[in-house]
């Protein structure tokens, strides 16, 4: 895997006037850059929605299918919002100042079945650094079945990839609780993400972890829930697509669309700053619809999450402000859709384009 450099010596006045102006809406305004009330409230209500279902199967003797599936679904949905919230915040450190206090709120990971240092690697480490960089950043994987830019090999099934992608989306996730953990695990210690004298111990807590959920939420439905087995593990399925799906439309819509720049390095060396590529790659949308902020945890701010990671999310509508004028000042891109439904529909369109072979007859014979 290549270690990208990128030429931070440009934009480097942007990068200090953004970074002192945030700083001072801090300080100025005599409030904390983590977790606030809201973002208690918040996490209370979302690990509800999540667990409330779980507990009323496990424990309420419920055998009517219809409200069941119900339940299971709601459990899916709230295991979404649980990613998008308070997990991708205290993984990322910025849910609270103290680390000890972020490691208790990672336990939500172990609790949707994602190991919390595999996701640190791939997202926090390659996906925020190398963003859309092909090879590097595993969010734009192209997976054989997807093609997500022109650095990926076309395929003639892909022109159909526009209509299938949403169900397939439920295939990332359905990976992560079974397989990818471990499998990644020693993909990055071959590539000296993790150190090899640490594996043994953290390879170990993955196995941990990863038993944890099985158990939990896998294996005590399926022996508790007084309906036949295969019942509850068609359940379990549904929730778990229902899962997959939403998350995959919520982390792509803010980087696989058309505005979104795609890289492939003919050397280790960018030729653009860091704080220029996460604008180059990164989209926001529905930055005025309230109710999306709340549930998606601020991702509708992609670009503010990608320039100030170690702020809780619950800040990012007013410092997306700050953001725009700076990036007005300094002539630098801002690329943001009026609503979710645009940015969804800015997605497939990407993605049938994508999927056609127009790009590849526009390129010169070799």
């Amino acid at each position: 895997m290549i270690r990208y450099k990128f030429e931070n010596k440009l934009d480097r006045e942007f990068a200090a006037a953004m970074r002192a102006r945030v700083n001072a809406y801090f300080s100025d305004n005599e409030i904390q850059r983590n977790a606030n009330n809201q973002m208690i409230i918040k996490t209370i209500t979302i690990l509800s929605m999540y667990l409330v279902p779980y507990f009323l199967m496990i424990f309420g003797g419920f055998t009517h299918l219809g409200l069941l599936m119900g339940l299971w679904m709601v459990m899916g949905i709230g295991k979404a919002f649980i990613g998008t919230t308070i997990m991708h915040d205290s993984i990322h450190g910025s849910y609270f100042k103290k680390k000890s206090m972020n490691a208790i709120m990672e336990v939500s990971a172990a609790i949707v079945g994602v190991d919390k240092l595999i996701w640190h690697i791939q997202h926090n480490v390659l996906h925020h650094t190398y963003t859309n960089i092909e090879h590097t950043d595993e969010d734009i994987l192209p997976r054989f079945v997807f093609r997500y830019s022109t650095n990926q090999p076309h395929r003639w099934f892909h022109k159909f990839q526009h209509i299938y992608a949403p169900l397939l989306y439920c295939v990332p996730l359905l990976e992560w609780i079974t397989t990818k953990d471990f499998l990644k695990a020693f993909d990055y210690k071959r590539e000296g993400l993790i150190k090899k004298i640490d594996f043994p111990k953290e390879f170990t807590k993955i196995v941990f972890r990863k038993i944890f959920y099985w158990v939990v939420f896998l294996a005590l439905p399926v022996v508790l829930i007084p309906v036949p087995a295969w019942i509850t593990i068609l359940m379990i399925f549904v929730s778990h697509c229902i899962t997959g799906i939403m998350l995959a439309i919520i982390f792509q819509t803010a980087h696989v669309v058309e505005p979104a720049e795609f890289f492939e390095g003919e050397s280790e060396h960018m030729k653009h700053s860091w704080v220029a590529h996460q604008l180059r790659t990164t989209c926001n949308y529905g930055m005025d619809n309230k109710t999306l902020s709340w549930f998606l945890g601020g991702l509708n701010f992609q670009v503010e999450h990608h320039l100030f990671p170690d702020i809780c999310h619950v800040h990012y509508p007013a410092i997306s402000k700050i953001v725009q004028q700076t990036v007005k000042e300094f002539n630098l891109p801002y690329y943001a859709f009026p609503s979710f439904g645009a940015a969804v529909v800015s997605h497939f369109k990407h993605m049938k384009e994508m999927g056609s072979a127009k790009d590849l007859q526009m390129q010169p014979a070799v």
